[in-house]
């Protein structure tokens, strides 16, 4: 039996890895000024907060999250006198947190419930303070997930009602460009962040696949044995592996960038 493997560390190990590279990227096109102040929306595991102390020289970061588990990870690797972490939703956040000069939120939005309410929460921005988001593009180039349910819904095709492609439809650019400026932000861009997606081998590949943690490691442990050794070898013989072993795939974000209405433009949201 594969031992349990907290969430936070899970995540890491899988997805989190390429989190902290279109993490980078997106703070590089946001180009906010230096000593500004963040709020991370969906901190999660602490990628994005990160990125932002290390690249963005911010006066302070905030980060909130529904998951303790993930903030109490954040809160282990982030700088507690700059970051300031909470367990709260991001749809009704507390009324003291206002002002920022950028809100963002990391792979985050496609988990709302309601996006469009989540977005409008630049109420807290001040005003022309900038707002941005990415996700990651399930239906398009994002190879590492893809073989996985491609050969799932091939062997299974009741597989394919758990496709992230599929079950997110948030995460395309013309939905994210429509939902912020039905969210009420101006000024409105998105483009592709695309990050290479290397495992030195397949078992670098398989591996976090079996924590059960996540959409896709929850479908591969919801299988019996004998389907799931099918699975792993069926992806194996699909996946494009260089003479080393090592596996080269391309995963694609979405980002989305605007302004919250300044006086200028009546000064609503």
């Amino acid at each position: 039996m594969t031992p349990k493997v907290p969430a936070a560390q899970a995540y890491d190990a899988f997805m989190g890895r390429w989190s902290k590279v279109v993490a980078r990227d997106f703070l590089a096109w946001l180009s906010v000024s230096q000593h500004s102040r963040w709020l991370d929306l969906g901190c999660g595991t602490g990628a994005l907060a990160s990125a932002i102390l290390q690249s963005a020289s911010p006066s302070e970061v905030w980060g909130i999250d529904q998951s303790e588990e993930y903030i109490a990870h954040a809160r282990a690797i982030l700088p507690q006198d700059r970051c300031h972490l909470l367990v709260a939703d991001a749809q009704a956040l507390p009324h003291e947190l206002s002002g920022f000069d950028a809100t963002v939120s990391g792979l985050a939005l496609n988990l709302v419930p309601e996006p469009i309410a989540a977005i409008a929460v630049i109420r807290v921005t001040r005003p022309s303070g900038l707002v941005g988001a990415y996700v990651w593009d399930f239906a398009g180039r994002m190879q590492l997930l893809q073989y996985l349910w491609d050969v799932a819904t091939r062997l299974d095709p009741k597989a394919a009602e758990l496709d992230q492609g599929k079950c997110f439809p948030l995460c395309h650019a013309d939905r994210l460009r429509v939902s912020f400026t039905e969210a009420g932000v101006r000024a409105v861009d998105v483009r592709p962040l695309i990050v290479p997606t290397i495992f030195r081998d397949f078992n670098d590949y398989w591996t976090p696949l079996l924590t059960g943690h996540g959409r896709a490691a929850g479908y591969v442990m919801s299988l019996t044995a004998h389907q799931r050794s099918r699975l792993r070898e069926s992806i194996q013989e699909d996946l494009p592996t260089h003479a080393d072993g090592s596996l080269h795939l391309t995963a694609r974000a979405w980002a989305v960038r605007g302004r919250k209405a300044g006086p200028e433009a009546g000064g609503s949201a």
